[in-house]
């Protein structure tokens, strides 16, 4: 039971590598404790660890925007072709009568995300087809995937989709374009 219960946990960190110890904990019926000791036994660090250890490696390779302009936590990039980053939400973030995320928000982290992955010094945001498709509220940790799906002369498409608990709540294609001769 308990190296069953392992390896669905070393699974699942690895399908979602920002699971917390509590929603772990929901996914296998078990208690926070119970996670933490099977982490420990396994030497898987805890979410915050895993974060910055993957964090440090991918904002070294960012060549178009400095690191503190990047919204959320830049967790892992491969320039010109995929990226993935991280924002929690907090009450700084929302309207206060209906405590969503304001729309600003969302966009800069999936906008920042575009133009950290595109393999070039400098990158604007010529066109962005976007969608928000379900309200985000405070305490909501957003993952964000980008993937440059094409690449003409100076002109990117690159597509980002933002989920909460594997649900997409936001998606965007956006048209970068470089200021740099080809």
């Amino acid at each position: 039971m308990k190296r069953e219960r392992q390896e669905i946990l070393s699974k699942k960190i690895k399908e979602d590598p920002f699971l917390t110890d509590e929603e772990l904990a929901d996914l296998l019926g078990v208690s926070i404790p119970t996670i933490r000791l099977d982490r420990l036994e396994m030497g898987i660090p805890e979410l915050r660890e895993r974060i910055k250890n993957v964090a440090e490696k991918s904002y070294s390779k960012v060549k178009s925007l400095q690191s503190k302009e990047i919204v959320g936590e830049l967790v892992d990039i491969e320039l010109g072709k995929r990226g993935l980053s991280i924002l929690e939400t907090n009450e700084n973030m929302v309207f206060e009568k209906t405590k969503i995320v304001r729309g600003h928000f969302i966009y800069s982290f999936a906008e920042s995300l575009a133009i950290a992955v595109i393999d070039a010094n400098v990158a604007l945001v010529g066109v962005a087809n976007i969608k928000y498709k379900t309200p985000v509220y405070a305490g909501s940790k957003l993952v964000a995937r980008a993937e440059v799906r094409r690449i003409r002369g100076n002109n990117f498409i690159v597509w980002v989709k933002i989920t909460e608990k594997q649900v997409e709540v936001f998606r965007g294609k956006f048209i970068l374009v470089t200021l740099e001769k080809f």
